[in-house]
């Protein structure tokens, strides 16, 4: 196993609602789905970083109580959680295929600081930028 971080999490309201986007519609595939009574340990991976899932948690037992998951829930679907970024080749053809899949953006791609940009949201309202890296850039 390589040191490193290996696991990071969003949170969603409805892991089955997160798991058809993350998998359908950005095509990541599923790492990890297993149960524990009612946790459930949902990850999934982009098909180029096979070392890094992403974690589909809901708020809630065992973790927190649920006035805890209650405000938890409503931050993320306000949209205030740190934005994650997706780097893509093409980020005008990303975005017309994700958009014809349905996905929501919150931001048409634009050209700044050597690079393309776009902005879109999981159905839970977590925040993601889609990157074209700049020409020779990263």
């Amino acid at each position: 196993m390589n040191p490193g971080i290996q696991v990071v999490g969003v949170y969603v309201d409805d892991q089955d609602e997160a798991l058809a986007f993350y998998v359908d519609k950005l095509g990541f595939r599923v790492h990890t789905d297993v149960r524990n009574g009612p946790y459930r340990w949902l990850t999934v991976q982009h098909p180029d970083q096979p070392s890094f899932q992403l974690g589909l948690f809901t708020p809630g037992p065992p973790i927190h109580d649920e006035a805890t998951a209650q405000t938890l829930r409503a931050m993320v679907a306000k949209g205030a959680m740190p934005p994650l970024v997706l780097h893509v080749s093409d980020c005008r053809d990303s975005h017309a295929r994700l958009k014809a899949l349905g996905v929501e953006f919150t931001q048409a791609p634009v050209e700044r600081y050597g690079s393309v940009d776009a902005g879109f949201r999981d159905p839970a309202g977590n925040g993601w930028k889609m990157i074209q890296a700049s020409p020779g850039g990263n």
